[in-house]
């Protein structure tokens, strides 16, 4: 398994679902006590679980384990992996609590919206009980002992439930899908703005996380990422430029998929990771088609 030491007490875990590198990455947080940020979906559990094993992490050492948010790539695994971490909490949004006890909704959801490839490839979740799981709120601090501290920063907009994870040792942020998707050999990050996506709402978020003055940007989707202030904004703008093309193909009476074209024409970052979107059997779906219906949904309702 694939683990990259990011600094002392942090390390990142490639997932590797149905072998695909690079799509989504579990950080390992470690003090006192162990943390995990993002299980990843119920497919890679036991991939997560070896790369514990080639950290030398002891299963009985996890106390927290901070999702996101609940969608099937960031949160999907925690019924899962749960019963493998005897003293491990999960973490997340106070909204996402039911759909975990009774990920049932969340499934058939996800299913409709990715279809059946993509959902059976990421696997279907397992129910995490009621008291091994922590609602948590905006400011809240998960202390692991030895310094290391993460807190808890609420960071709606990609979803209602989302969540991001500010590490005070590094100046860092684990930002889910707040930030984007990240692909390194691109060196570009492209939306990730699935319905009912709020561009109102994503563009506070991104200010609040510009507040923290990060150094680096953990993303689920892929990697580390350098320069933080200058991708927070960068992002900012990008999705503006997103919604303003999704607003000028709407009133011109332009189909989905010309929209998409434009988009990925007019905008330098997306261009530069087109091929890389193209060739992936995930992010060839979620962003060339998800995505684009997210901000075209927000523009439409909100008349942007």
């Amino acid at each position: 398994m694939h683990t990259v030491e990011i600094a002392e007490h942090l390390s990142l875990i490639d997932l590797e679902p149905a072998h695909v590198e690079n799509l989504i990455a579990s950080y390992i947080v470690r003090g006192k006590r162990v943390g995990i940020i993002e299980t990843g979906p119920a497919s890679t559990v036991q991939n997560l679980l070896s790369g514990l094993n080639e950290l030398d992490v002891k299963l009985e050492d996890v106390t927290y384990v901070a999702v996101t948010h609940i969608h099937l790539d960031h949160g999907g695994g925690a019924g899962a992996l749960l019963k493998e971490l005897p003293n491990a909490k999960l973490v997340l949004h106070p909204r996402g609590v039911p759909h975990m006890a009774n990920p049932e909704k969340l499934w058939s959801q996800a299913t409709l919206v990715l279809g059946e490839r993509i959902t059976e490839l990421y696997g279907k979740p397992e129910p995490v009980p009621e008291d091994r799981m922590i609602a948590a709120s905006d400011g809240m601090i998960l202390d692991f002992g030895e310094d290391v501290k993460l807190r808890v920063v609420e960071t709606l907009g990609h979803a209602s439930h989302h969540l991001s994870y500010y590490d005070f040792l590094t100046n860092g942020i684990f930002v889910g899908d707040s930030a984007g998707i990240y692909i390194e050999k691109a060196g570009a990050v492209v939306p990730t703005t699935p319905p009912p996506f709020r561009l109102d709402i994503a563009l506070k978020s991104l200010d609040k996380l510009l507040s923290l003055k990060p150094d680096w940007l953990y993303y689920t989707h892929f990697g580390r990422g350098d320069k933080a202030l200058k991708r927070l904004e960068a992002y900012k703008s990008q999705l503006k430029l997103w919604a303003e093309i999704a607003k000028d193909g709407l009133e011109k009476g332009e189909t989905l998929e010309k929209i998409s074209e434009r988009i990925f024409r007019e905008d330098a970052a997306a261009q530069r990771a087109l091929k890389f979107v193209e060739e992936n059997p995930v992010l060839s779906v979620t962003v060339l088609k998800e995505s684009v219906e997210g901000i075209l949904g927000f523009v439409k309702k909100f008349r942007y």
